[in-house]
């Protein structure tokens, strides 16, 4: 953990760490926002992340940094968003990979969200906080990754500074998306007929897409949104 590493480890012991075989760690960033660090009970700082990832760098260690998409709800999005991107700045990972949020009912999150004290995200605004994120990561060479299955963009991949147009683009295309689009893109992704924003093109499948709505809206009093929170639940 960065507290760990951060009130318990010198670089030099990272060192002897790595010659001794670790070559590589993985560590929950989830968020650099320091009052939303503190509201999840992280237990640790945004500097506190800068001193451990910086150190796990200087000891020639692989770092992936691991980001929460959504975790900042609707109160927070912007602070999470661009506080994240200022840590990863500083620590320049080799690794940044992207998780979304979803809240289960066995979650102690869950009861925030159902008294509203925490509003989540719809999966468009989590999209526009992705896009914040990656706008405003500047001056690394790390490589993004979006390598779980809750994340919506899941080819929304590349390495800084190179690729950010690129990661950008496919963000953009998706929010310059026509609501009706949007909803026939959600769906589809997460029911697995899209693998990406590419498939949408395929009338076949976007015919597929489309019918699968119609007899959601026809059999499903809840809805097209509750059918999709059912199928990203099933994912964990």
């Amino acid at each position: 953990r960065s507290k760990t590493i951060s009130k318990g480890k010198t670089v030099d012991d990272l060192i002897r760490l790595k010659s001794a075989g670790l070559n590589r760690l993985h560590l929950g960033l989830e968020s650099g926002y320091d009052p939303l660090l503190e509201y999840m009970k992280k237990g640790v700082t945004a500097a506190e992340h800068i001193d451990a990832g910086q150190k796990i760098i200087d000891a020639g260690i692989e770092l992936s940094e691991y980001v929460v998409l959504g975790l900042g709800g609707r109160k927070w999005w912007k602070e999470h968003a661009t506080a994240t991107a200022h840590v990863l700045n500083q620590i320049n990972p080799h690794f940044i990979r992207l998780r979304s949020l979803k809240v289960l009912p066995s979650m102690l999150l869950h009861h925030k969200v159902e008294s509203g004290e925490f509003e989540l995200q719809s999966e468009e605004e989590v999209v526009r906080e992705e896009r914040l994120l990656i706008e405003n990561l500047n001056n690394i060479t790390s490589h993004l990754l979006s390598d779980h299955i809750l994340n919506l963009l899941m080819e929304v991949e590349g390495v800084f500074p190179h690729d950010k147009a690129k990661m950008l683009s496919i963000i953009d295309q998706f929010l310059n998306l026509p609501e009706d689009k949007m909803l026939n893109f959600r769906l589809g992704k997460r029911t697995g007929i899209y693998e990406s924003m590419e498939s949408m093109s395929n009338s076949r499948l976007f015919a597929q897409v489309e019918d699968l709505r119609r007899r959601i809206e026809q059999t499903m009093p809840e809805g097209v949104e509750a059918a999709i929170s059912k199928v990203k639940e099933s994912y964990l």
